[in-house]
């Protein structure tokens, strides 16, 4: 693609972006005129709309932004160390270890609020992908994607039949579980947003860090060693992040599927495989991807409210059909 087609798509993802952040504001399951919306933006008007506008609305969305951009990076991260499109950040576990740490906290410990298991939460999943990378044999032999997938899955299945046991002896945590399995960004305020912005931070410095690395690791190991790339080093940096990204973001809103997998598809097709222009396209067409279907999610079924993480598996998963009924799979070799 040429450089003038990938600044057009840039700036056209930049224009939904904003698009969707001014809908995410305007829109909602409480119906309220624009122009009141934006008095409220201004302080002005009624005590009631404000607090829907300012207290709810706008962190939201702050919070829809940076979970998208974390989940759409993560997955980019995953599928390129794994040299494979369909690759996810669930690979390493984050999602089951974050699941376990919830119902543990829920059932064991009677914690109870997103604000409250947060932590549990994202401790949980860094436990699991540690688990993963050490299973996959790291400081014993050479940490290969294949190896990496196959302690993913075998930890993830693990961990899963231990939360199904505690949910079906406890009816407690099955539905405060629930409630957070759907994948929800509903009532997530700037408590949310200051707990887990850190923790997003830093793994997307570490994806911009890791970016040329990635490129040179698709050629393959012995090719990247040859141009000086430190395979392990990048590889733990990379685990590290996706851990970070992934993680922070299911703590706060839950699992949300697919942002992870159709958001880097789509960040491909129009800025190509390289990793330093893929990772900053993810960055905002991950958010507009979850904004618009978090306005979605408000808005079908008003005044009730869907789960985002429905409405993301609704858009997405034409996608993944998409990508997978494809005649040449793309790869990263």
């Amino acid at each position: 693609m040429s450089r003038s087609n990938r600044i057009v798509g840039f700036i056209g993802i930049l224009v939904i972006l904003g698009a969707a952040c001014l809908a995410s504001i305007l829109y909602g399951s409480k119906a309220i005129s624009a122009s009141d919306v934006f008095l409220a933006m201004q302080g002005l008007g009624d005590h009631e709309t404000y607090v829907v506008v300012a207290e709810q609305r706008v962190p939201r969305t702050w919070v829809v932004i940076i979970v998208g951009a974390a989940l759409g990076v993560a997955g980019a991260l995953m599928q390129a160390l794994t040299r494979n499109p369909l690759a996810d950040p669930g690979i390493l576990g984050i999602n089951a270890g974050a699941s376990l740490a919830v119902v543990t906290a829920v059932a064991f410990l009677g914690i109870h609020g997103i604000t409250a298991y947060v932590w549990f939460a994202l401790v949980g999943a860094t436990l699991a992908a540690i688990g993963v990378y050490l299973l996959g044999g790291a400081g014993r032999v050479n940490v290969t994607p294949a190896k990496l997938t196959l302690a993913g899955v075998a930890i993830s299945m693990a961990i899963s039949a231990m939360v199904q046991t505690v949910l079906l002896s406890n009816q407690e945590a099955f539905n405060e579980f629930r409630y957070w399995a759907s994948g929800s960004v509903e009532g997530r305020g700037w408590d949310v947003f200051a707990t887990v912005a850190p923790f997003i931070v830093i793994g997307l410095i570490l994806a911009l860090i890791t970016a040329p690395a990635l490129n040179a690791l698709a050629l393959g190991d012995d090719t990247g060693k040859a141009l000086g790339v430190q395979v392990t080093r990048t590889r733990t940096l990379v685990i590290i992040g996706v851990t970070l990204l992934a993680g922070a973001a299911t703590a706060a809103v839950g699992p949300i599927m697919f942002v992870g997998l159709a958001v880097p598809y789509l960040a491909r097709a129009i800025c190509g495989t390289d990793q330093r222009l893929v990772i900053p396209t993810c960055m905002i067409a991950a958010p507009a991807f979850l904004l618009l279907a978090d306005v979605a999610a408000r808005v079908i079924v008003m005044p009730a409210e869907v789960q985002t993480g429905i409405m993301s598996a609704l858009v997405g998963g034409p996608i993944f059909i998409a990508i997978v009924r494809r005649k040449n799979l793309e790869t990263f070799s």
